[in-house]
Parts: structure tokens; C-alpha cells; sequence
């Protein structure tokens, strides 16, 4: 039977790995486009080749490009993860696809711009510095300080990252200025040079994601997530889980409402987007917002949550637009709560087993096991999303049960979960 059409996707890599069988699963035809001659390493395992007629490789020439793909007639072309962003506006907007454009392009993804945009629009946005200068770094730090009266913490970090790669939170002028040079002059996990930092100020607050899907300035919300975090290998605030919350609420209702502005003043208008954002004692700021599917496979958790997820939603805008204006906007409902949890290396070593995983398999809620280390290969000692050995995801009706199962798999999880060579 001949394919209904053809789905351009660029960098299908994390996440986004699971949008090409649902498009074939529709009646399309599926083409991937690599932003990069190569994958980067941290992605190369989740891309999977078969689920596509062809490939387009971008090697810097945007002409040659869109000459390729318009060869292959795509009727819709979106972005997997951060690395696709501005070359989808680019292909999409050439093509004379439903696109965000590239006009508010680079805002989407350099993320000084990000909250510069944010700002112009009168949303809150962090105090923030773009710099290649460690001198102008730890005047800025002084500045801070003096400004919040006491030490302070600022965040220090790459302007184009992914998965909290060169992420630091500095508590002196000297740990900024340290922080500056660990970031400049290094390549990040996305294979980008790091020639300058972005600083900004740290935000008191519980950390929350909301995922959503826009069709022509539309959004819909398909989950708020509440994320958890320690201070472990001398990281602080080192993302170790996040879990489903339901639709509305007190809290939700303003995230939702803050997160579709930011939308709106990024010029996010069609497609899936990820909106990571702290809620402090002045109301809800941006952390930063990517214009793809949410990372760490959360969407094929939201499913057997609510029985679809922001998966299904991109393809409804992209494929059956009617259908998704149809419902559009009206509230999940959560049929089990969820969470997802990253175990904390506190090492690196030769991974023999993990003695007590049968433990965390016996808890109530347990779902599954999602293994990135298996026995045999080398742990690293997890400082960000790319060290993390395993994840485990709990699911249940109750959300206090997965709440509790959560506590027990952080209570478990240290020295004693680890058979190290």
C-alpha cells in the first residue's frame, strides 16, 4: 500500500527515537535528516536506522539539503532533540512546511536569547551574564552577591548544552572562575565548542517540567512532572528523578499558565516542546525550554500513565490536525502516577552486579528497569543525565505508594548498591 505521505525527522535521537514507528504506524513514509556527520556519541545508541527509507546527512550546506529532502516530498518536518532545533526551522521553513520559522530560531536555542526573549515578552526571567572573560565572570559573581547581601550562587554553564553537561553551581568568585575554565576551550555532549559561558543567578524553588505539543499557537499540555534533587558528588542540585503529577491544581495551574507565555515569546507555535522551570517565592522563572519530545524516555512512561503521551500529540498535529484541535486543552486524566529514577554512582569502577536490585524489583510500584551500565562495563561516577548507570520507573494507582517506593529506592541506592571491581 503507498505510503500516505512522508515524515522528515531531524536528529531522532533520545526520546525522539520513538516518533518514526508511530508516524509508520499511521500509513507514513519516514526520512531522518543528521544535523552532524556524525552522531554524537552519547545519542548514537538510541538512533535506530531501520525505521527509516532514507537518510539525508547535512553538511553545512542548507541549499544542498533542502534540494535532497524536497526530492523526497515530505508533507511535515520536525526536530528530535536540542541539536535539530535550528536546522528543522531552516528545512522546514524553506520547504513551505508547518514550521516555527527562523526568525526567533536562535532564541530557541542559545540560552542567553532564551531568557533575553522571555524578559522582552514581561515574563520573569533570570539575572544573567554571556561571557569570554573569567575576570568579567567573577566581577559579576562580586555584583550578584553584593546585590543579594550574602555570598550568593550563581549557575555557570554552556549556552548550547543538553542533558545538564557542564552544568556548576558556584558559591564564590573562585569556584566561578573555576567553573569558566572546566566549560571554555571544551567540546559539550552534543560535540558544540564551548568558546564562552552563561551565568545566572540561582533560583530558590522546587524544579518542575511541563510538556507540551502547539499546533498553530495552540498549546497542549500533556504532563506537568515534579523533579527531585541532592547534592551528591559534589554536584549541587544533581537531578536524580522526577514523577508524574496530575493536570490541575494550585501549583499546575501556574506553571501551565507562565510556560504557555514562555511558548508564545519564543515564537514556539507548532510541534512538541520540553519547559523546565523553577517555582520561587516571587512565582514561576524559566530554567530554559527545548522545542522537542522531553528527554530520558518520560513520554513512554506518560503513556501507560494516561494512555498517550506528547508522542501521540506530535503526531496528531503533524498528521491529523483536526483530531488535535478537537482536543486540544481539555486536562489529562491519570490512570497511574509514575516516576522515573536515576540510581547515584558514587564512583567509577568495573561493574561486577547490582546486589541489591532484586530489592527495588520487590517494591510495590516497581515498573521497570531501564539498565545504561550492565555488568561487566565501567561505571562512572554520575555527575549529569550521561553518567547515570540506571534508571528505575515505579507505577501505581496511588501516587503516595510510588512517593514512598521512591524514598526506598534513594534509601537503597549508595556504596552498597554497587558490586565494584
Amino acid at each position: 500500500m503507498p505510503a500516505r505521505g512522508t515524515v522528515a525527522l531531524v536528529d531522532a535521537y533520545s526520546s525522539a527515537h520513538r516518533l518514526a514507528p508511530l508516524f509508520r504506524e499511521r500509513g507514513y513514509r519516514c526520512v531522518h535528516v543528521r544535523s552532524t556527520p556524525v552522531i554524537p556519541a552519547v545519542y548514537a545508541g538510541s538512533f535506530v536506522a531501520g525505521d527509516f527509507a532514507a537518510e539525508v546527512v547535512h553538511d553545512g550546506a542548507l541549499d544542498d539539503t533542502v534540494r535532497q529532502l524536497r526530492a523526497q516530498r515530505p508533507v511535515a518536518l520536525l526536530a528530535g532533540i536540542e541539536s535539530g532545533v535550528e536546522l528543522a526551522d531552516e528545512l522546514s521553513e524553506a520547504l513551505g512546511l508547518r514550521t516555527n520559522g527562523t526568525a526567533l530560531s536562535a532564541a530557541r536555542r542559545d540560552k542567553f536569547r532564551m531568557a533575553e526573549a522571555v524578559r522582552a515578552a514581561g515574563l520573569r526571567a533570570a539575572r544573567q551574564l554571556l561571557t569570554a572573560d573569567e575576570d568579567e565572570l567573577r566581577a559579576w559573581y562580586e555584583e550578584m552577591a553584593r546585590e543579594q547581601g550574602s555570598a550568593g550562587r550563581v549557575v555557570v554553564k554552556p549556552v548550547k548544552s543538553a542533558g545538564n553537561d557542564g552544568v556548576f553551581f558556584c558559591d564564590s568568585p573562585e569556584e566561578a572562575g573555576a567553573a569558566f575554565r572546566a566549560i571554555v576551550g571544551t567540546r559539550s555532549a552534543l560535540s558544540l565548542e564551548n568558546d564562552a559561558v552563561l551565568a545566572q543567578e540561582y533560583l530558590w524553588g522546587g524544579e518542575f517540567y511541563v510538556n507540551t505539543v502547539s499546533l498553530d499557537g495552540v498549546h497542549h499540555v500533556c504532563d506537568v512532572w515534579k523533579t527531585s534533587h541532592l547534592h551528591a558528588n559534589g554536584v549541587r542540585d544533581l537531578l536524580d528523578g522526577a514523577w508524574l503529577l496530575e493536570r490541575h491544581g494550585p501549583v499546575q495551574d501556574r506553571l501551565v499558565r507562565y510556560a504557555c507565555g514562555v511558548l508564545d515569546a519564543l515564537g514556539i507555535r507548532n510541534g512538541p516542546s520540553h519547559t523546565e522551570l523553577k517555582l520561587t517565592p516571587d512565582g514561576p522563572c524559566l530554567i530554559e525550554t527545548g522545542a522537542r519530545v522531553c528527554g530520558g524516555d518520560l513520554p513512554n512512561l506518560v503513556r501507560r500513565a494516561v494512555g498517550e503521551s506528547q508522542l501521540e500529540w506530535t503526531a496528531d498535529a503533524y498528521t491529523d490536525p483536526e483530531r488535535f484541535r478537537s482536543r486540544a486543552q481539555a486536562p489529562y486524566t491519570v490512570r497511574e502516577f509514575v516516576s522515573s529514577q536515576a540510581v547515584v554512582a558514587p564512583r567509577p569502577g568495573t561493574l561486577l552486579g547490582y546486589p541489591r536490585l532484586d530489592e527495588v524489583k520487590a517494591l510495590e510500584s516497581f515498573h521497570e528497569v531501564k539498565m545504561a551500565v550492565a555488568p561487566g562495563e565501567r561505571v562512572h561516577r554520575t555527575v549529569n543525565d550521561f553518567t547515570i548507570p540506571l534508571l528505575i520507573n515505579l507505577a501505581h494507582p496511588v501516587q503516595d505508594v510510588v512517593l514512598r517506593d521512591f524514598g526506598t529506592v534513594r534509601y537503597l541506592d549508595g556504596e552498597g548498591f554497587y558490586d565494584l571491581a
